[in-house]
């Protein structure tokens, strides 16, 4: 990664930013070598030439449109860069380092405290001229099955994230008004009364960028119209305590006690 003496801080200032707005800009935390060796290893998933125990793959739909999505499966269906979402990357040793990466450990550890787990560490993909469009929404909710709601995601740009290509928009502040509805989607009085046009910015971010969001705040993102993929990594950090509602147990250990680490990992 990127030295440390180059690495931005997490400080006061930076996180009077996070609080006022519901995400802050992080900088760049990915070297060009390190970006492209993590899109190598994304496409080695997704095409099989890499099997790794217990990630998760979701195909990309024909339509664009969020609910005729496919299920998640437990391995690749087919050889295509098409995925729209891979799931459970802390079981990579690549993506683990990543996820442990010192800023994050200081964000972590002001926001939530010395043992966190991690709820998902997700790839995710607009391919090149399609992608699903994600209605608004905020990061929380019955269907998370969790039995408490993150405030913590660290999100990290793998290729340039423009309108073009189908970037985050989001409305800055809206984690203020708390959960709207534990449906996880924003209802559509709620769209207008909250989301209207002149509150709404485009989050664009340049390769190897991380922006750390409030799981809370309002965001959505359309369709990729251009010849090149918009890729990104996603990990929502949470506090160790927190439990499966379904199965009571608990979730990966990113930092603290008994931690992962990229020795164990695939």
């Amino acid at each position: 990664m990127i030295t440390s003496t180059e690495l931005p801080t997490y400080g006061d200032s930076e996180n009077d930013r996070f609080e006022r707005d519901g995400y802050v800009r992080l900088g760049r935390l990915l070297s060009d070598d390190e970006l492209s060796s993590l899109c190598t290893r994304i496409d080695d998933l997704m095409l099989g030439d890499l099997v790794i125990d217990g990630i998760e793959f979701q195909l990309d739909g024909d339509t664009g449109r969020y609910e005729n999505l496919s299920r998640r499966t437990a391995g690749t269906s087919r050889r295509t860069l098409a995925y729209r979402r891979i799931d459970k990357l802390h079981h990579d040793s690549l993506f683990l380092t990543y996820m442990q990466h010192p800023l994050f450990r200081e964000i972590t550890r002001r926001h939530i405290g010395e043992a966190v787990s991690v709820f998902r560490s997700m790839f995710m993909n607009k391919p090149a001229h399609g992608g699903t469009e994600l209605p608004w929404h905020q990061d929380v909710g019955a269907g998370w099955g969790i039995d408490s709601n993150p405030t913590t995601t660290v999100w990290t740009a793998l290729d340039d994230a423009t309108v073009a290509t189908g970037c985050m928009q989001v409305v800055p502040g809206s984690h203020k008004l708390g959960i709207l509805n534990e449906g996880h989607y924003a209802s559509e009085e709620d769209q207008t009364t909250h989301c209207s046009f002149e509150k709404i910015i485009d989050l664009e971010a340049r390769a190897g960028e991380a922006v750390l969001i409030h799981n809370w705040m309002l965001h959505r993102s359309k369709v990729n119209r251009t010849a090149k993929p918009r890729r990104a990594f996603s990990i929502a950090f949470m506090d160790a305590a927190t439990k499966s509602v379904a199965s009571g147990d608990a979730f990966p250990v990113i930092f603290g006690k008994r931690a992962l680490t990229p020795q164990i990992a695939g």
